[in-house]
């Protein structure tokens, strides 16, 4: 009876221990996944929050210099305010573009200062590349980015991580207008309408088709009760 009792609780200590594996393992792989969530400056942001009902337009900013007065001139006939994300280097050569964007009350955020690939950048150079940007574009503005968008929607761990390191928060989107390939107004406005929703990111480049597409995007848009606004002011709202 002895010799049958001790087979019978190492039995038992075995299962005893693999409950108290899996366990621990759940508990460990629970508390990492919400540290993940929790901290949202370490990951890419490709939305907001979808209790309000608020969306975001960006414009990515490295060409199309005669195309942003007009986009700019819509933007204030309509009361919108948006964040454009500026190339360092495009921002060196067209200061008073950058400033009157600035002027008009729009966010600027960090496009990284030579339109770089930065997926395949080291860290130091992914650091260099904002660090540049952010030099030229406080310069101007007088004041500090927050937000960076890499050029492509490109990026690696390492740019997370520098990202992360420089105090910004890594933006995407959840709306391409792929403007940049001319597909026409109706594909762009049609895009932005059947795609909204609470918390979306619009991406935009300053193009004739933009400037043409925005009157008739903004004013559906608005007409449904939503908000358009800036990033920062989109994920504040969450």
């Amino acid at each position: 009876m002895g010799f049958y009792t001790f087979k019978l609780s190492k039995k038992y200590m075995g299962l005893f221990a693999i409950f108290i594996f899996v366990a621990v393992w759940a508990m460990l792989k629970t508390s990492t996944l919400k540290d993940i969530e929790t901290f949202s400056k370490t990951r890419p942001i490709y939305e907001g929050g979808s209790d309000k009902k608020a969306i975001a337009f960006t414009c990515n900013v490295a060409w199309g210099n005669e195309f942003l007065p007009p986009l700019l001139q819509v933007f204030e006939e309509k009361n919108v305010k948006i964040t454009f994300f500026v190339e360092g280097r495009w921002a060196e050569k067209n200061s008073e573009l950058l400033r009157l964007i600035a002027e008009k009350g729009h966010e600027i955020g960090n496009h990284g200062y030579s339109h770089a690939h930065h997926s395949m950048l080291s860290l130091e150079q992914n650091i260099n590349e904002i660090k540049d940007a952010e030099k030229v574009l406080e310069k101007i503005t007088g004041k500090k980015p927050v937000l960076f968008a890499p050029p492509y929607g490109e990026f690696s761990e390492l740019t997370i991580k520098a990202a992360e390191s420089l105090n910004y928060r890594l933006i995407m989107w959840s709306i391409d207008t792929i403007d940049w390939k001319k597909p026409g107004v109706d594909y762009i406005v049609n895009k932005v309408l059947k795609n909204a929703g609470n918390g979306k990111i619009v991406l935009m480049h300053p193009t004739e088709d933009t400037v043409k597409a925005m009157p008739v995007i903004i004013k559906n848009l608005k007409k449904q009760g939503y908000k358009i606004t800036t990033v920062s002011d989109l994920l504040s709202e969450e």
